[in-house]
């Protein structure tokens, strides 16, 4: 990692100043700084943004390709030095950061295959005689300069689900990566200024929360994407005004397992394990909330708890671990609270439990009351319930007794269990035999109630980022 960054503001490197700490998250010692962008520096980009709106306009989608192509290649070269500076700032395990890495790319290649099919549509208008000879074209066009906030957890898959379908719909964007890990944002940047996009069609600037209104209030803006904390963005939606929001926020997943399982729970309890605790648990689609019908529940649960004891936790930059720091000591203790909280209320820890700084252990809890904090809000951190439940439609319900719906996971064998699950379950998309944190980076993904508005998923993202427009064509006159 480098002994300092710049921010990028229309797309040249300014190493405004190094006011930024980012720390190793396992050994808390400062690893590098970062310049951070003040108010003046975020009004600048924001008009660079919209002044570069008729080239980017212009800018024909053969074009757009190439900078994505481009950026698709350099993350291969710098495979290595991106893993390693993601394990570091977020304290990732670097099995989970190469796997990001990976992700990155992909995400960019299926953009940099959007970006020159951004089709349109013929209307048929005459549907009454009063419409005759009239023909109806609809095309669509970018929807102007596009603000981006991006969370600390996926810190280059995350915001590449932002850049990428921006770059190839054709919008300027100012981007602000989440302070305690903007350098994976950083050296995207830095590829993105070996293109030859327009001037001003990005800029990446960290800034504090506190002073950063202008991502959110600046009407110049025709978007805000937004992904983090429901507090956080339902505040920021109130606040956004006429633009358009997407809002990417959190959930308690849960993943029911169907009596019919009893043959296949090795496979079941590896990747209940995996979406519970991989990356300490912090994923907004990890699993929290484990429903197994009462049939196999204590053979499962005597699996899933010897798996869950076996998860090596340490340093991030170990290819043995599994479990890493979590972001802070504040969030551990955040954590540690809840648990202790639904411990008292009757609750059993029956895996893990301690917790060392911001080192957090695989924990596995079951009688945890359905009114605690640790049930009912977003726990985003290496934490999981275990219940039991004796029909399919009530553990549904259960499901559904959820503020969130993001994803959710069902193992069973019954295809009709399977499309009442997809019928019944309130969220944004339903896995079958695997858990909600599976997510491919083409698919539509986002949620309902407080996980969000909108969704991602690359041509997703290009429809939210353009807008249609229509021209009607009179035959004759």
């Amino acid at each position: 990692m480098n002994k300092t960054y710049p921010y990028y503001l229309a797309n040249v490197a300014v190493a405004a100043n190094t006011d930024l700490e980012v720390t190793d998250k396992f050994s808390g010692e400062v690893a590098t700084r970062v310049a951070m962008a003040d108010a003046a520096a975020i009004d600048k980009a924001i008009g660079y943004a919209v002044d570069a709106m008729p080239a980017m306009r212009a800018f024909p989608p053969f074009k757009r390709q190439a900078v994505l192509e481009h950026c698709v290649k350099r993350f291969r070269e710098r495979y290595d030095e991106l893993a390693l500076a993601l394990c570091i700032e977020a304290g990732k395990p670097i099995n989970d950061s190469k796997g990001e890495v990976t992700r990155l790319i992909d995400t960019f290649k299926v953009a940099a295959e959007e970006s020159v099919r951004i089709d349109g549509e013929i209307i048929n208008l005459e549907i009454s005689p009063r419409a005759k000879g009239y023909h109806g074209y609809v095309k669509r066009v970018p929807i102007g300069p596009c603000s981006f906030i991006s969370p600390f957890n996926f810190p280059l898959n995350l915001t590449a689900h932002k850049v990428a379908p921006a770059i190839a719909a054709g919008v300027p964007f100012v981007l602000k990566p989440a302070s305690r890990t903007p350098v994976g944002a950083l050296i995207m940047g830095e590829i993105l200024a070996e293109t030859d996009l327009p001037k001003g069609a990005f800029s990446i600037l960290p800034a504090h929360r506190d002073g950063a209104d202008l991502f959110t209030t600046d009407e110049r803006f025709k978007l805000l994407s937004f992904t983090g904390s429901p507090a956080v963005g339902w505040e920021l939606k109130k606040k956004a005004g006429k633009k358009k929001v997407i809002l990417e926020l959190g959930g308690n997943a849960a993943a029911i397992v169907d009596g019919d399982q009893g043959g296949k729970l090795d496979y079941v309890v590896d990747r209940l394990a995996f979406g519970a605790f991989y990356q300490s648990g912090q994923s907004c689609i990890g699993v929290q909330r484990i429903l197994v019908h009462a049939k196999i529940y204590d053979a499962l649960r005597e699996k899933l708890i010897a798996k869950t004891k076996s998860l090596i936790m340490g340093d991030p930059k170990d290819e043995k671990t599994f479990v890493g720091p979590m972001i802070s000591e504040s969030e551990s203790n955040r954590l540690a609270g809840w648990m202790e909280s639904a411990v008292q209320a009757g609750a059993k820890i029956v895996a893990g439990g301690k917790v060392d700084g911001a080192m957090f252990e695989a924990t596995l809890l079951e009688g945890v009351k359905r009114d605690t904090d640790l049930y009912r809000k977003e726990a985003f951190g290496p934490v999981a319930i275990l219940e039991r439940f004796d029909d399919f439609d009530a553990a549904l319900a259960t499901v559904n007794d959820s503020d969130f719906g993001l994803q959710a996971g069902v193992f069973t064998d019954s295809l009709a269990h399977a499309h009442r699950a997809w019928d019944l379950l309130d969220v944004g998309g339903v896995v079958i035999n695997d858990v909600p944190s599976f997510r491919v980076d083409n698919m539509p993904y986002g949620g309902v109630k407080d996980s969000g508005l909108g969704r991602e998923g690359v041509r997703y993202a290009i429809e939210d980022m353009t807008e249609m427009r229509l021209m009607v064509m009179r035959e004759t006159w």
